[in-house]
């Protein structure tokens, strides 16, 4: 009798709480969408099956899938399944940004591409925001970034053509690096000033740039970029593929611009 009952004891202890059964099978498929034993796209097993494969009720697969739609790793629709979802991307917003400041900190290789520049009339908008006359001419500039290949931001870049008469000529020399062709008209330093975020669905032209599905999220981010005395040199559009990304907030952070 009294060994029967170490035994259940023992067996007891050995098993891993039922509270704590939905983030070891979380963890478990976690490590293996990381090892890409899962590929985008891709839908996880049904939760009957998984539950037979962890031995628990499929009620607590369900709880695992719902923790990893939080991280961003999975989206679970009805009917359809639970997908595997591309990987989210950290983009830090502090007194400097940098995408690939931001991206190379996380061991992420960053490639830009210029995909158009125009020469037009600042609207008002643009003009108060850069401290120049109305209708005063400006470049826009629209750039494309890539993250290990994977479209993540499109932006418009305005900058004042009378202060940088060639500055699409220098961002094409330094491989549509904004921070570089900054640093080649003798600007090595700048500051974000503001920033303001909002999320919509992504135009056409946008879709097809970041890859995405007609009828996406994406994050919009308005900023204005200065000297460190405040005058202002760029104001800059930038659309983000949402699914994408996840967005810190760093008010005091300063990382060093590249």
């Amino acid at each position: 009798m009294m060994t029967t009952d170490m035994e259940t004891v023992a067996s007891t202890l050995a098993a891993p709480a039922p509270s704590l059964a939905w983030k070891r099978i979380a963890d478990a498929l976690e490590e293996e969408i990381r090892a890409g034993q899962h590929a985008v796209g891709a839908l996880l097993p049904p939760s009957a099956l998984l539950a037979e494969r962890f031995g628990v009720h499929r009620h607590t697969v369900r709880q695992a899938f719902k923790h990893l739609a939080e991280k961003g790793l999975v989206s679970v629709e009805r009917g359809r399944g639970t997908e595997v979802l591309a990987q989210r991307f950290p983009y830090r917003i502090g007194r400097r940004v940098s995408l690939r400041t931001n991206f190379s900190a996380a061991g992420i290789a960053v490639t830009g591409k210029i995909i158009s520049t125009i020469r037009e009339s600042a609207n008002p908008m643009v003009a108060e925001a850069l401290e120049i006359a109305p209708d005063s001419e400006v470049h826009v500039v629209r750039t494309l970034s890539l993250a290990g290949q994977v479209p993540v931001s499109t932006s418009l870049h305005y900058l004042d053509i009378a202060r940088f008469p060639d500055f699409p000529e220098r961002l094409a020399m330094n491989d549509a690096s904004i921070s570089a062709a900054f640093a080649s008209a003798g600007i090595q330093d700048y500051l974000r000033l503001s920033t303001r975020l909002s999320a919509r669905i992504a135009s056409n032209e946008e879709s097809a740039l970041l890859a995405l599905p007609l009828g996406s999220p994406v994050l919009q981010s308005i900023g204005l970029d200065a000297l460190p005395d405040h005058r202002p040199i760029q104001f800059v559009v930038s659309v983000f593929a949402g699914p994408r990304m996840e967005m810190i907030i760093e008010p005091l952070a300063e990382p060093s611009a590249s």
